[in-house]
Formats: C-alpha cells, sequence, structure tokens
C-alpha cells in the first residue's frame, strides 16, 4: 500500500467520479489489510466480511471527502473499517451498562519466558477468547489506540464501563497467558521424555 500522494490523489479522483477500474483497484489493494480490520472487531468470518463490504461502500459514497493534507489513504480506510465494524457488533450484541468498576487493575508483569513463547495466531487466539464487548474495548485501546472518551462515544458506553472492559481483559489475558506457560512447559517436559 505504498501510494504517492500523487498516486493516492489520482486514485481518489477517479473514484470520486465513479471510475469502476479505479474503485476496482482500490478495493484490491486495501482487501487483505482491511479485512484483517474487520476480523479483528468482528468474531464471526462472515459478519466480517459484511463489515468489511458496508465499510467500502461508505468509502466510495464519501471518498470525495478525503483530504490528503489530513491523513494517509489507508488510514482513512481503516477508520471506516473500524466504525463500519463496531456499527455491525452494535446491531449482534449488545454493550451492556455493568457495574463500574472504575479503576483499571494494576498491570501485573508477566514473566518474558511466556511471551517469547508466543506468536501473533496464539495472542490473537486468546484474545478471541474473551467476552465480545472486553475483545472490542481492548482492540480499540490496546491495538488502535482510541482513548475511553472515544471509545465511549462510538460504543454508546460510560467511559467506567470502558475502564472496566479494558481492565477485565487485561486481567483475564493475564490469566490465559499464565495458564499458557503452563501448558507451554507441561507439554516441553513431556516432548523431553
Amino acid at each position: 500500500m505504498n501510494l504517492s500522494k500523487k498516486q493516492s490523489r489520482e486514485l481518489v479522483v477517479r473514484c470520486a467520479n465513479n471510475d469502476r477500474t479505479a474503485q476496482e483497484a482500490l478495493y484490491k489493494l486495501f482487501y487483505a489489510d482491511m479485512l484483517r480490520v474487520c476480523y479483528s472487531y468482528v468474531p464471526d468470518k462472515d459478519l466480517a466480511k459484511e463489515a468489511f463490504n458496508t465499510g467500502f461502500l461508505k468509502v466510495f459514497q464519501s471518498i470525495k471527502n478525503f483530504d490528503a493534507e489530513k491523513g494517509e489513504l489507508g488510514g482513512w480506510i481503516r477508520k471506516i473499517m473500524i466504525y463500519s465494524s463496531i456499527d455491525l457488533c452494535r446491531k449482534e450484541l449488545k454493550f451492556g451498562t455493568l457495574s463500574p468498576y472504575l479503576q483499571d487493575q494494576e498491570d501485573m508483569p508477566l514473566p518474558p519466558s511466556v511471551l517469547d513463547k508466543l506468536y501473533f495466531e496464539d495472542i490473537l487466539f486468546l484474545i478471541r477468547k474473551l467476552p465480545f464487548a472486553t475483545q472490542t474495548v481492548f482492540n480499540l485501546s490496546v491495538i488502535d489506540g482510541f482513548t475511553h472518551k472515544e471509545i465511549s462515544e462510538q460504543l454508546n458506553i460510560s467511559e467506567g464501563t470502558s475502564r472496566w472492559h479494558l481492565a477485565e481483559a487485561k486481567r483475564k489475558l493475564r490469566e490465559m497467558l499464565e495458564m499458557h506457560q503452563g501448558t507451554a512447559a507441561i507439554e516441553r517436559s513431556s516432548q523431553a521424555k
């Protein structure tokens, strides 16, 4: 996705003029990365594809509003994909207001030996095991850098609920990682025999 500013502007102008070949080129250019973005928010592959397609429809409908001076095309599309995924999740899942546990729990460090043995797929698998609302808040906060205020506005939850979900995600991930360390140790000892 290494487009120069000039190439990006030309592609945007052509897409805004409903040039189908330009729209297809833009779609193909961002397909894999943006589908991954949707999949990180929507646990079901079919729903992730639905969020992706809805997102690209929004991209094509509003591409004339894209301002290259304010940001990069890929970042603009990514944001639309995140919001499309969250909108779809809102329909599919209720983000209930929980009794606010307002303070983030103190981060307990994990031994480096646990993290050294994990691959990206392992971490994604563990994140997917989180409750859906907790997973979404975790992704928005940790992966995409949203503030609790932005998360609360996007998900229609309070900032306290956002903080609770993030603390809960960290707690549950810590527990799963510690269990992962135990199972990895068991697997290594049984292989050594």
